[in-house]
Parts: structure tokens; C-alpha cells; sequence
């Protein structure tokens, strides 16, 4: 989980406009964000397998947000890949 200040700055870095917290920008980024955090406890705990099935539906989620951006806005898509290097 992310402490709420992480979580704040994610927002604001990624949001679209100054209520936005739903877009799926910021949706990506934040689990963009978790997935890194949760990559490096599985680094040190390589045994907890519970963990590592969140990050496995995390990735997933991740996944199914880009697909619907880059099926709805290809120019938004590209933006955020080269924005969050996920390519």
C-alpha cells in the first residue's frame, strides 16, 4: 500500500485536470507506482506468495487500464507510455 502523501504527489504529477483522481492515467501511475514498491518487498521475501498474487492482479489491472486507453485515445496512450517508460 502507498502512504497517502505518495499517493498524493502520484496524483498530481498524472492527473488531467485539478479534481482528477479516476483518470486512467492516474490509475496506471499509482499501480505503476505500487507495483514497484511491492517488486522490491518480493525482492527481499521471496517466499511470500500471497503478495506476489496482488502484484500478479496488479499488473493485470495495470494492463486492462492501458488497453482501454489506447483503445479509446491512441495520442493519450502514447503520451503515457513515454511519460511512465513502461515500453
Amino acid at each position: 500500500m502507498l502512504a497517502t502523501k505518495k499517493k498524493q504527489t502520484v496524483i498530481k504529477k498524472n492527473r488531467t485536470h485539478d479534481k482528477d483522481t479516476g483518470s486512467p492515467e492516474v490509475q496506471v501511475a499509482i499501480l505503476s507506482t505500487q507495483i514497484s514498491e511491492l517488486t522490491k518487498h518480493l525482492k527481499k521475501h521471496k517466499k511470500d506468495n500471497h503478495s506476489r498474487r496482488g502484484l500478479i492482479k496488479m499488473v493485470a489491472d495495470r494492463r486492462t487500464h492501458l488497453k482501454y486507453l489506447e483503445r479509446k485515445d491512441k495520442t493519450r496512450y502514447n503520451a503515457l507510455i513515454k511519460k511512465m517508460d513502461l515500453n
